[in-house]
């Protein structure tokens, strides 16, 4: 009897476990392959591929994960459906695929049909008004008469979301809804006079409360497009001001609510890390450096780097790269630089030089967009920056063959701001006897300013202010006149290098 009962259950669980096919009736097309394509964010990714046969496709469910899932028809057309662990049935029509659809199989797409429906219908009816609304010059009362129908369709809407969420409590179709609508701001505060106490109190509420309709412990939501969007909206510029500060402010706590072994973890950490690394947006370096520090290189509770999902040489490259970029990013106070002039008897301590704002510029004699760009720092030192206080510590490739080089272009150009390097002698004399020069004259990381500084290519440059912290960083010569002249007060004074589209940035 229990050799039957065994039989029975393991025939039963085989047949669950083709329980979660997805089948389609598609009329109207010819017998093709088709694709099972699904969200990560808003971008879409194969998942399976089969033939439509007789107007009929099925595939395998358990092998998907949940969330929105699309069928990608010939001539790059799909229509989507929502998978949550369920038996799907669907048919329809081409080329009409959501007017035609008829949910035959699934609890879940019934009420997404219905949610996309009742949208549709309602963003048509909106256009309409819309479009006569913006057809009409000076009638003020119908301008009035039909905003107010935009307002009464709006809030039809948010009424008709409510429902569908608090209707169908624990399906994925709810979260989804949840997730696409905006959290409702209440009455701002008020004084015994009735006006409002904190004149930004909506916006703060909004971004305060921005991710309180997001299940950010549920990573099913991580496989719609709903998710990015809303993200994307939060980090940028419509919602938060673009300076590294800010970003790191608001975005950071949101990370740090994650399980970092989730996929919404994975998702938010490289979505973000991806964006401001790429950001044109001067300083927003910082927050990727701190994106991987913090989120990647940091600990797990097994002792483990976060980022779980790295190859494990790849996460160690880069977060010994990232360790010296902490210190290379705004706001910052980068590490100390002591070295000789090309006497090799005076020494020069950038921490140490009293300067309202010091340019700290790295450059190699055989470089060729060196030799361009250092005359011109001449010119600005010459003409302007030395009389405000305005001090440039260069850092010139001394070492082996380069010295020689390295002094004839300094004595040519008549460079007289400060020019200083590992010379020819020092690294002959740090090679032989480390002791001699560590640490009566000098350090390692100055020694060792190439690896301190990631200086991989020359031309480098940072702006510090007189706390020596960093301002700015990869710019062109035209754009550090404009910004010392800016800081100073000197907007307005005539420009010595004009702003050019094909001027290079000094990295």
């Amino acid at each position: 009897m229990k050799i039957l009962s065994s039989i029975l259950l393991i025939a039963f669980l085989g047949i669950n476990s083709f329980a979660q096919d997805l089948t389609f009736k598609v009329t109207g097309v010819q017998d093709t392959t088709v694709h099972l394509v699904k969200y990560v964010g808003s971008k879409l990714y194969y998942a399976d591929t089969a033939r439509l046969v007789n107007s009929k496709v099925t595939f395998d469910g358990s092998k998907q994960e949940p969330g929105i899932l699309a069928l990608l028809m010939p001539g790059q057309r799909y229509f989507e459906f929502v998978y949550n662990n369920e038996k799907v049935h669907l048919e329809t029509k081409s080329p009409n695929y959501i007017e035609n659809m008829v949910v035959k199989k699934s609890k879940e797409n019934e009420i997404f049909l219905d949610y996309m429906n009742f949208m549709k219908d309602n963003r048509g009816e909106a256009k309409k008004i819309q479009d006569k609304l913006n057809a009409i010059e000076d009638d003020q009362d119908k301008k009035e008469k039909l905003k107010k129908e935009l307002t009464e369709i709006n809030e039809k809407v948010i009424e008709e979301q409510r429902k569908f969420v608090s209707d169908h409590p624990n399906t994925l179709v709810a979260k989804i809804i949840k997730m696409s609508t905006d959290v409702q701001i209440p009455e701002a505060p008020k004084d015994e006079e009735g006006n409002p106490i904190d004149k930004s109190f909506a916006y703060k509420y909004f971004r305060d409360h921005y991710f309180d309709n997001i299940d950010l412990q549920d990573d099913r939501l991580v496989n719609t497009p709903v998710i990015q969007n809303k993200l994307e909206y939060f980090y940028s510029n419509k919602m938060l001001t673009q300076h590294p500060d800010s970003i790191i402010k608001y975005v950071f706590p949101i990370i740090d609510q994650l399980d970092d072994k989730s996929m919404m973890y994975r998702f938010f950490v490289s979505n973000v890390t991806t964006h401001f690394e790429k950001s044109k947006f001067m300083g927003m370096d910082k927050v990727k450096t701190r994106m991987i520090h913090r989120y990647y290189c940091a600990p797990d509770d097994e002792g483990k780097p976060k980022a779980h999902w790295m190859d494990e040489s790849k996460l160690e490259e880069l977060c010994e790269n990232t360790a010296i970029k902490m210190h290379l990013v705004h706001g910052e106070v980068p590490p100390n630089l002591i070295l000789p002039d090309s006497t090799n008897n005076k020494w020069y301590n950038l921490h140490e030089i009293e300067a309202d704002y010091i340019i700290l510029y790295f450059w190699d004699p055989g470089c060729g967009h060196c030799k361009k760009v250092t005359p011109k720092l001449q010119t600005l030192y010459e003409k302007k920056f030395k009389d405000r206080n305005i001090e440039i510590f260069s850092v010139g490739k001394a070492t082996g063959d380069d010295f020689e080089d390295w002094k004839k272009f300094i004595r040519e150009k008549n460079l007289t701001f400060i020019n200083v390097g590992v010379t020819k002698a020092i690294y002959e004399q740090a090679q032989a006897n480390p002791r001699s020069l560590i640490p009566s004259k000098t350090t390692l990381k100055s020694l060792n300013y190439q690896e301190t500084y990631d200086i991989y290519s020359t031309p480098r440059v940072w702006i510090l202010n007189k706390n020596k912290e960093i301002i700015g960083k990869s710019l062109t010569i035209p754009q550090i006149e404009m910004m010392l002249d800016d800081l100073q007060g000197f907007k307005d004074e005539e420009k010595l290098f004009k702003l050019d589209e094909n001027t290079e940035t000094i990295k």
